[in-house]
């Protein structure tokens, strides 16, 4: 298993910005694709973006499109999740997860075979 580590969450107002990393310490780390998702407290995980590996190509839910970047580092096996005018309905877990084939749906979990611990996303009003 490549263990994937998030870093980068903590507290942050209301129209601020974070930058969250997902860095993978395998060298030879390739998956077709990463993604990003989230859980609120009392709420079910959903999808919020994902990068396919390759040529870069990104995908994102409509709660954060215009607001969030994904993008990712294939000489650091890193993939970085910038969040823009950030909203109290945002806080939440964060966690990565590498996605090994093309699947169906970027927001299927289970087509999803490694995922990070996560990082708590705070945005206070």
């Amino acid at each position: 298993q490549v263990p994937l580590v998030e870093s980068g969450g903590g507290l942050e107002q209301a129209g601020g910005s974070l930058r969250l990393s997902c860095a993978a310490s395998e060298r030879t780390f390739s998956p077709w694709g990463m993604g990003w998702f989230r859980q609120a407290p009392g709420k079910e995980r959903e999808f919020v973006a994902g990068v396919r590996w390759s040529d870069g190509s990104t995908y994102y839910s409509d709660s954060v499109k215009g607001r969030f970047i994904i993008s990712r580092d294939k000489t650091t096996n890193t993939v970085y999740l910038q969040m823009n005018s950030l909203e109290p309905d945002d806080t939440a877990v964060y966690s990565c997860a590498a996605r090994p084939a093309t699947g169906t749906n970027w927001r299927r979990e289970d087509e999803y075979g490694l995922w990070g611990q996560g990082t708590q996303v705070t945005v206070s009003s």
